[in-house]
């Protein structure tokens, strides 16, 4: 199935210092590869995005954001539909920002200015509260730890095909062969690839994938052992230990966390 591309808006300004776009992106739809002459910072409040750039494609949940400096060709989808915020940036409010595409940590701080801005944007200002909003936001940005790309994403092809499989459906137990009859690879030509484009074996990329989908299924209210289940977890209890080595927390105490950031929110 192919994906439908989103026209981008025709009125385009440059922010000063700030704009704020708010749009839903229907499931398996995206704006074409473009650039503008202003930084962006990509965001999704609700869903996942999948952002390429010319040198690197991956998935960013509503704890990380996309930082595309000014005239990074980039292209922005959903492949289950998003809540999608993009901030466009002036450039020269950009200074203490990175100088090259990077995934950001996004605060509950950070996500309620976001969602502030949202509320506000296009309302008279004569005290100057949407200033002082969106100075807040750019200091946040500053202060955002940088991560490491979030999930790597093929950008299209066969392997795009398996990794959209694989999101939809992280319990499935096929192996690398069996998906490379599927997309009609050879097992060797799979491995290869994988791993050239992705920059991991197809069971180290699963393991990931298992834990960014445990994260966004655990942020939207799934019990821990309904997560468990959908990533094909053995036991509850299985899932819980694989979840405490990676994120150094258990799966319950995260839960727990994000529904009190919800509710702040």
């Amino acid at each position: 199935m192919n994906w439908s591309t989103i026209a981008a808006p025709p009125d385009a300004v440059p922010p000063r210092p700030l704009t704020m776009r708010a749009q839903f992106i229907p499931a398996r739809h995206q704006f074409a590869d473009h650039a503008h002459d202003w930084h962006q910072l990509v965001y999704a409040i609700d869903g996942v995005l999948t952002v390429s750039t010319e040198g690197q494609t991956f998935v960013t949940s509503p704890d990380q954001a996309a930082w595309l400096p000014r005239g990074t060709v980039h292209r922005v989808g959903s492949l289950l539909g998003a809540a999608f915020r993009s901030l466009w940036i002036a450039t020269g409010s950009g200074e203490g920002l990175p100088p090259e595409p990077t995934v950001l940590a996004v605060s509950p701080l950070l996500k309620a200015l976001i969602v502030e801005a949202a509320a506000i944007d296009g309302m008279a200002d004569d005290e100057g509260y949407g200033g002082r909003v969106a100075a807040l936001i750019l200091d946040q940005l500053r202060r955002a730890p940088a991560l490491p790309v979030a999930l790597p994403w093929p950008r299209g092809g066969p392997l795009a095909r398996l990794c959209e499989a694989l999101y939809r459906d992280p319990a499935d137990g096929r192996s690398a062969d069996d998906w490379a009859r599927e997309i009609g690879l050879s097992a060797r030509t799979l491995t290869r690839r994988f791993e050239a484009e992705l920059g991991a074996p197809l069971r180290s990329w699963k393991r990931r994938l298992r834990l960014f989908r445990a994260i966004e299924l655990l942020g939207g209210g799934k019990s821990v052992t309904g997560t468990a289940l959908d990533l094909g977890y053995a036991s509850a209890s299985a899932f819980i230990a694989a979840f405490r080595t990676e994120m150094g927390t258990s799966p319950h105490v995260f839960a727990r966390r994000k529904g009190r950031r919800s509710q702040k929110l």
